[in-house]
């Protein structure tokens, strides 16, 4: 069954986009394969850039999926669509909904910011899953 972690951002800490960032570094160095979903495509895009930049000598071989990256060549794919069905370890949900294919995913990380409307809809998605009986943790930092 699909674990899910929330992770509550600080106020004036990393952005969601930074701390996405930092969590594929760790899961790709533990050996996992990471897809992050994005809202759309500008987002994507944006994150892909962060990945090459959050951090002065780190290196998170990624890709973004445009139909021709697939999930065998990157351990990391960014996307705003549902990923290759050979991807299936870690999720990081950065869209504003719960996917109807994140049950797929071993393990899906649900990144809440600061502000109200991330918080609620932190609350939304953590009802969610856990009127679906899914094991939840929630992480504050």
């Amino acid at each position: 069954m699909t674990k899910v972690d929330f992770y509550l951002l600080p106020a004036g800490g990393d952005s969601t986009e930074l701390f996405a960032c930092r969590l594929a570094e760790k899961a790709y160095r533990l050996g996992h394969k990471v897809y992050l979903l994005t809202p759309d495509p500008p987002a994507a895009r944006e994150l892909d850039e962060l990945l090459w930049t959050f951090s002065q000598g780190s290196f998170v071989p990624h890709a973004v999926i445009d139909g021709a990256a697939l999930a065998d060549d990157h351990p990391v794919l960014i996307g705003h669509e549902e990923p290759p069905p050979n991807l299936s370890e870690v999720l990081v949900n950065l869209a504003a909904e719960v996917p109807p294919w994140f049950g797929r995913f071993a393990r899906v990380a649900e990144l809440v910011g600061p502000d109200h409307a991330a918080k609620a809809r932190g609350r939304e998605h953590y009802r969610f899953y856990r009127e679906r009986g899914y094991p939840l943790d929630t992480h504050t930092l």
